[in-house]
């Protein structure tokens, strides 16, 4: 199973001007991701697809591969997910390089354990699943059987459609968010328009690690944890 290691960091940051490479902890923010792929034994290739030629200077820098720079109309506010994969593949398809999983890494989820993308690409590999998801546990008083809608007649109903409300915390089923680190999808299943295909499986993260920087909030909120550590 040959794995893409994908890492996507265009230039036109707003919540954080510049954030991609901005300095978290004495380093660039893109050094935290491009560290965690290098640790990897399972991913065939690490690249960075960047529309930015600083930020493609900077990945360089750091032993990222930066086989091309991404066309702008695939970096704008409004650009998804997908044509930014398969413009990647198609770039390497040309090449007559193939591969069957891409492993999405996002930037601007800096912090991730030791090993955990060998340990996503193992549990991957053995599944059946079309794709797998980095998640963390959803809080038990935003357990989708404990949330709301409105209705069109101004009154209150359970999201989840049941009539009665689970009364006990210990019978809530687990329910979990997607935190951002990590994404892995078979290449057909992004050839035919789908990040998650029909089979989704899972990893839990350890929340510690969880910071996703969209904001200035963010930015500090990273800032702390990474006090923290060294204060250990």
């Amino acid at each position: 199973m040959r794995v893409l290691g994908l890492i996507p960091a265009r230039g036109g940051s707003k919540g954080v001007p510049g954030k991609n490479i901005k300095f978290l902890g004495g380093k660039p923010l893109l050094a935290y991701t491009a560290e965690s792929a290098f640790e990897s034994k399972f991913l065939e290739k690490t690249i960075l697809s960047t529309d930015d030629q600083n930020i493609a200077v900077v990945g360089e820098s750091l032993g990222v591969e930066v086989p091309f720079i991404r066309p702008e109309k695939l970096a704008l506010d409004q650009t998804p997910t997908l044509p930014v994969i398969n413009h990647a593949l198609d770039y390497y398809e040309s090449l007559g390089e193939k591969f069957d999983v891409v492993c999405l890494l996002q930037v601007t989820s800096p912090f991730r354990p030791a090993g955990f993308i060998d340990q996503a690409i193992l549990k991957f590999k053995n599944s059946k699943a079309d794709s797998l998801v980095s998640v963390l546990e959803v809080p038990d008083h935003f357990n989708p059987h404990w949330t709301f809608e409105d209705s069109a007649n101004g009154f209150l109903s359970i999201a989840t459609g049941e009539k009665e409300l689970i009364t006990r915390r210990q019978e809530l089923p687990k329910a979990y968010y997607r935190d951002g680190s990590l994404y892995l999808t078979k290449t057909s299943v992004i050839r035919n328009g789908s990040l998650y295909g029909d089979k989704l499986t899972y990893i839990v993260n350890d929340p510690e690690y969880y910071v996703n920087i969209d904001t200035l909030e963010d930015w500090e909120k990273a800032e702390n944890w990474i006090k923290v550590k060294k204060s250990f």
